[in-house]
Parts: structure tokens; C-alpha cells; sequence
């Protein structure tokens, strides 16, 4: 692609992904959804204009928008956001981890697509979006609602589980020859985390040193530089470069420089977030998406009865009544950001089947959309969660996942990372 093609390519895609999820903004659709679906309808496997021929063009500015979403993630991530929530959390969140987690395991199988692949759809069907719960949270007013520190909770939960999950998919994902060459696979991620996580635990101050200055340029240059380099030096040794920006922004959360890096980071990740969402679009056929309708109607439904046991189950664990247990099983149910990193990790495996791709796809942009939709109305769907199971009881006092949850952080209409300060 010639400097002309890619520039009118490039500004052609941020524009039919601004516009489009602008206008999806008017109606309450969430952003990311839209823009994916800008992605497939600029693309070449749809009629019309097609901004990029090749998806491999937009490759690079794809991986750097997957860099800096986690990135930002690690940012924001804090251990004392799982460790002040208490046992009671832990065990809410892992029972939401093994139904989900585990159901989307079990799907995988039944539809025989394979182990590799059913690991992926574990991770895809199982993991809520952070981003989309969030904003639900803050466009519905329900940030002072008892039961929205326990779903921040289980978010929480969420996110350490997704962390662990990305650095133990990748060796299994890259088919390494033999037991010994998946070992030593293994053994190279396992090591640069603990690298990693040995710098975030003791040399913050190192690092902090490093990184500082009173410029806000310099800091951009720098921390962007972190960010991808170390990125591209987890994915040299088979951790993913999603881990790696994760890691180095855990680390680069814990310094003094860290609220000005949150701040400066913002437009970063969402411009390019928004490039990694369309590029995930361009590869996607949507006479592809017709083949696997099957699988993701039964995927919707399979998460909704999941999602559904475990947020009842959450309720009543912490001695709420069938309004509040209604908001969570409705407000956790929404799945974006996170299984399209998942879909990413994947793809640059390879060797997986076909169908994989356009599956994530649909069932992505179905829940993307139902799950908001659910949670607005949430008060209609709270008669069908059965009235018996929340005899006698009342509202009660949810886990207090960090004393900040309540203070919301206004990033911009339309953003699709806005946040509550503490909690993803």
C-alpha cells in the first residue's frame, strides 16, 4: 500500500468508526460493538467501500491499540481492590469464573472444534467486559446502588483471573514439538513474569526514577516506548504482547507518575483501541458469521442461564433481595473488549479452526448489544428470577471493594473506558 493509500486508509477508518458509533451512541449502543461493525462494513469481504483491502495493513496499529488497552488495564489494576473485598468476594468471583469459565469450556468441546479451541471460547464466553459494565453503571446512576460494589467486585475478580489465564493460553496456543519444547515455552513466560512482577513488587522506585519528569511530553515518549517494547519482548519469548503491556503497566501503575500517565493515556487508548476493534472487522466475512449463528444463539443463551445462577447465587451469598439480585445477574452479562483480546492472542497462533474467528465476532456484538439493553431493564426481568429464593430478605450492605468506588471519572461522551476510580 502506497503512503497515500495507507494515510486516506487510516483516517477513512477512524472516521467511519467515530461516525458510526456516534450515531449508535444516540440509541445507547456501546461503542465497541460499532466499531467492529465499521470495521466489517469498510472492509473487503463486504459490498461498497472497502478502506482496506488487505486486514494485514492495519496489523501493527492493531497490536499497539491491544497494547494500550491493557496497558491502561494494568494501570488501573490494584491487588488491595481483591484484598479489601474479603474472602466473601473471592468466593463470589470464583464461583462466577467456574460457571462461566467452565461452561464456555464445556461449549467448546460440545461443538468439537477442539481442546486449543475450547480453551479460547473458556476465556470468550467467560470473562465479562469491563468497559461496557462500567459505562452501564454510570449511564444508569446506579454507582450508589449496594449491589454495584459487588459487581465491581466480581470485575475485579474478572480482570486477575484474565491476567493469569493470558500468560497460561499462550504456550498452550503456540503448539510447541514435545513435552520439552512446551516446557521450556512455559518456562520462558513463566520467567519474564516473574521478571515482571518482581520489578512491580520491589523496584517501582527504580522505575519511577526512570520515568520521571516534569514534562508531558517526555513522559508520553517514554512510557509509549515501555509499553511496547516490553510488549514486543513478551511476545519474542511466547507470553503475548497483550501480558506483557499489562505487566509493565502494573508496574508503571505502582509509581508517583502513574495519575499523569492515566490522564495522558486516554487519547491513546482510545484512538487506537478503536483501530484494534475495526481492524478485528476488516477480517471478518459476514457470510462467515451466517455459518456459526447456531453456535453463538446457543452461546447467548448458554451465558445468560450461567451469568444468571451466578449473579442469583452472588445475591443471596451477600443477603440481597430479587431487585438488587436482578441488577447483577443483568449489569455482568455484557462481553466485549476482553474476548476480542482473546481473539487476537489467538490468531496470532494460528492453526485453529476457521470458524473460530467469526464466532467470537457474533457472539460479541450479540452480547455487546443485549447486554446493556438487559441491564436498562432489569427491573422488567426481575420476575423471572424466581420470588422464592428471596423470601424474607432485604437489601443488604454489599463488599466494600475499595472506599473510592463511588467516585466516577468522566473521561468523554461516548468513551469506552470510562472507569470508577479503583475499579475496572
Amino acid at each position: 500500500m502506497h503512503l497515500a493509500e495507507a494515510l486516506i486508509a487510516l483516517g477513512g477508518a477512524f472516521l467511519a468508526a467515530g461516525i458510526l458509533a456516534r450515531a449508535g451512541a444516540r440509541i445507547g449502543l456501546p461503542t465497541i460493538p460499532l466499531f467492529m461493525l465499521a470495521g466489517i462494513l469498510f472492509g473487503p469481504n463486504t459490498p461498497g467501500i472497502a478502506l482496506v483491502d488487505n486486514p494485514a495493513d492495519l496489523k501493527l496499529l492493531g497490536a499497539i491499540g491491544l497494547v494500550f488497552l491493557l496497558f491502561y488495564l494494568g494501570l488501573e489494576f490494584h491487588l488491595d481492590d481483591l484484598v479489601s473485598g474479603g474472602r466473601r468476594l473471592v468466593g463470589v468471583g470464583t464461583l462466577y469464573l467456574v460457571l462461566n469459565v467452565g461452561g464456555g469450556f464445556l461449549f467448546g468441546l460440545a461443538l468439537g472444534w477442539g481442546i486449543r479451541e475450547a480453551m479460547v471460547l473458556a476465556g470468550v464466553v467467560g470473562i465479562s467486559s469491563s468497559a461496557i459494565v462500567t459505562k452501564v453503571l454510570v449511564d444508569l446512576g446506579r454507582l450508589g446502588n449496594p449491589e454495584t460494589r459487588l459487581i465491581l467486585g466480581v470485575i475485579v475478580i474478572e480482570d486477575v483471573f484474565l491476567a493469569l489465564y493470558l500468560a497460561g493460553l499462550q504456550p498452550v496456543l503456540g503448539q510447541a514439538d514435545g513435552l520439552g519444547a512446551a516446557a521450556l515455552d512455559f518456562g520462558k513466560a513463566f520467567g519474564f513474569l516473574i521478571v515482571l512482577a518482581s520489578i512491580a513488587r520491589w523496584g517501582t522506585r527504580i522505575v519511577g526514577r526512570l520515568i520521571s519528569t516534569k514534562d508531558d511530553e517526555l513522559l508520553v515518549v517514554i512510557f509509549t516506548g515501555l509499553a511496547i517494547l516490553t510488549a514486543g519482548v513478551a511476545e519474542e519469548l511466547g507470553v503475548s504482547d497483550a501480558m506483557g503491556a499489562f505487566m509493565i503497566g502494573l508496574i508503571l501503575g505502582a509509581t508517583k507518575s502513574a495519575p499523569r500517565i492515566r490522564a495522558l493515556v486516554h487519547p491513546l487508548r482510545d484512538a487506537f483501541g478503536a483501530i484494534f476493534f475495526f481492524s478485528f472487522g476488516l477480517s471478518i466475512d459476514p457470510g462467515d458469521l451466517v455459518k456459526v449463528a447456531g453456535p453463538v444463539a446457543l452461546a447467548v443463551v448458554s451465558t445468560f442461564v450461567l451469568n444468571g445462577i451466578a449473579g442469583v447465587a452472588a445475591a443471596r451469598i451477600h443477603g440481597f433481595g430479587r431487585t438488587e439480585a436482578s441488577n447483577v445477574v443483568f449489569t455482568i452479562l455484557s462481553r466485549g473488549e476482553f474476548a476480542l483480546v482473546l481473539a487476537a492472542v489467538a490468531a496470532s497462533a494460528g492453526g485453529l479452526d476457521a470458524r473460530l474467528a467469526p464466532f467470537i465476532a457474533g457472539y460479541v456484538l450479540v452480547m455487546a448489544v443485549l447486554g446493556p439493553l438487559a441491564a436498562t431493564r432489569s427491573k422488567r426481568f426481575e420476575r423471572v428470577i424466581p420470588a422464592r429464593l428471596f423470601r424474607g430478605r432485604d437489601a443488604g450492605d454489599a463488599v466494600v471493594v475499595t472506599g473510592e468506588a463511588d467516585e466516577v471519572r468522566e473521561v468523554g461522551d461516548g468513551d469506552p473506558m470510562e472507569r470508577v476510580d479503583g475499579v475496572r
